[in-house]
């Protein structure tokens, strides 16, 4: 009987919560509060957009890799990639300059007219890989001192408590202090995944510049040999051959 009635009483409530930490902070901890939020859900929103972005690079260099030196010309290759391809983009940049050598009217060696727009066309690919990565690098970097900032609001009210009462009871210190330990921990809550989302979105960057900028040397040396230089291809896997006929069983 008196397990079933500790059971059915209700339970006290915690009053050194979150939720009750901030409003004893006021203004100040819900703006922490709010900030360190924000930062966190961009964080995030950052990490998983760019994983999506860099997983279509990284698939249409494979594509790149099993078809794109079989087709009989640039433009021919080119139209079987896909609309949106990084990769379509330095080919495309490559013709059109190309294309444009003929018209320049002070003489400027086909090497490095070409070379100059293929290495643009890159540049462009990777500053767009890399957007949003200073935000995660500001997010790691400075989270931890806004966090720092509600702790030490948080310890100031404790002292101002200590002070009025005159004496230091834990009563009156256990909520802002309680305030200040929150504050630290979501300030490092919200900057560990940031910097971990950082440097592993930086090498996958750095792995996805290193094929690009490989297939752009093989695009450089197709162009200005007129076709006679590109990279040697795997053979084409062969159709599976028939298979023999089964002779017919003796009855």
């Amino acid at each position: 009987m008196l397990m079933y009635l500790a059971a059915a009483a209700p339970k006290p409530e915690n009053p050194y919560g979150l939720m009750e930490a901030l409003e004893q902070g006021g203004t100040i901890a819900w703006t922490v509060f709010i900030i360190l939020c924000g930062m966190s859900v961009g964080t995030f929103y950052i990490l998983f957009t760019k994983l999506i972005e860099q997983q279509k690079v990284i698939n249409q260099g494979k594509k790149i890799r099993a078809t794109f030196w079989r087709a009989a010309s640039l433009k021919e290759a080119s139209a079987k990639l896909d609309k949106n391809s990084a990769y379509k983009q330095i080919v495309d940049d490559g013709i059109k300059a190309q294309e444009e050598h003929s018209k320049l009217k002070d003489p400027v060696e086909a090497h490095d007219w070409l070379h100059g727009s293929l290495a643009r066309s890159e540049a462009a690919i990777n500053s767009s890989l890399n957007g949003g990565l200073a935000f995660l690098a500001t997010v790691g970097s400075t989270s931890p001192f806004i966090g720092l900032f509600g702790t030490v609001i948080g310890i100031y009210r404790a002292l101002i408590k200590i002070g009025a009462a005159g004496q230091a009871s834990i009563d009156a210190v256990a909520g802002p202090v309680g305030e200040a330990l929150i504050m630290t921990a979501l300030g490092l809550a919200v900057a560990v995944p940031a910097v971990l989302a950082y440097n592993f979105l930086q090498r996958r960057n750095k792995s996805i510049a290193e094929q690009l900028n490989g297939f752009t040397v093989d695009l450089l040396a197709y162009l200005v040999s007129d076709g006679a230089v590109k990279p040697t291809v795997a053979a084409a896997p062969a159709a599976s051959a028939a298979k023999p006929a089964v002779a017919p069983t003796k009855a």
